[in-house]
């Protein structure tokens, strides 16, 4: 797989940041390259101007607050046509937290409503207050426990679109819906930080696979890797919360 290489964007890293999303970049920067693929990473900020996602496979959008939110949303939209159809052409993004809110229709706050791209047919509202705390998937896409961390005030409603996962701690996309994120197409959104994907393998793993089928039309399973001290950080948190 020397050949191969896998091209990874960080959109607006200096205002969507919080809780160590960036370790998500480095995640599968670091998967990728223990497997002998590849990996090119590349940020694109606020002081940019040469918007291109020809040669990008995975595009990864992180969290941040309302008012970073409100800053990098009219910028995104400058780029709408360009984001959803990498979606539809089967592009993996992943979206966390704002970022996610950011991918549906609008996110109403209470004086003010945020225009979203629109690429997931969702919406957000404010809620009288945050949901904080850890929390576990039960998910069909991995078979297995996702965990992460959870502190948004918005209540995401994903209509009919099907979610990462079923929560059995935690509050999830709306503290109700018993749902958590959405999957579309190669889009993962979630509210789930921590950062997300170093405590959940196989979840990267799924990712990978999707952009290297995308682009070299792998369809084989990625090699395995010893996962035993992420399998321990995610084993923890399901032991601790869900399995008393």
């Amino acid at each position: 797989m020397d050949d191969m290489k896998i091209k990874i964007m960080h959109l607006y890293p200096d205002l969507l940041n919080l809780y160590g999303d960036r370790g998500n970049i480095e995640c599968l920067k670091r998967r990728l390259e223990w497997r002998d693929i590849k990996a090119e990473t590349e940020s694109y900020t606020c002081d940019d101007n040469n918007f291109d996602l020809s040669d990008t496979d995975i595009l990864f959008l992180g969290g941040g607050s309302d008012r970073e939110q409100k800053i990098v949303c009219s910028r995104l939209l400058e780029h709408r046509t360009e984001i959803s159809e990498f979606a539809e052409n089967g592009g993996s993004i992943i979206a966390v937290c704002g970022g996610y809110q950011l991918l549906g229709k609008y996110y109403k706050l209470e004086d003010q409503t945020i225009e979203g791209l629109g690429i997931l047919d969702i919406y957000t509202e404010q809620g009288d207050d945050r949901l904080i705390g850890n929390i576990v998937l039960e998910s069909d896409v991995i078979g297995g426990y996702i965990v992460g961390f959870e502190n948004h005030g918005g209540r995401t409603y994903i209509g009919s679109h099907t979610s990462l996962g079923r929560v059995v701690y935690g509050h999830g996309n709306d503290e109700t819906s018993g749902a958590e994120g959405v999957i579309y197409k190669n889009v993962i959104a979630t509210y789930l930080h921590g950062p997300l994907l170093p405590k959940n393998p196989k979840l990267c793993d799924y990712i990978l696979g999707n952009a290297l089928k995308r682009k070299y039309g792998i369809t084989e399973t990625l090699r395995s890797l010893d996962d035993s001290l992420e399998n321990k950080a995610n084993d923890y948190i399901v032991n601790r919360f869900v399995k008393k």
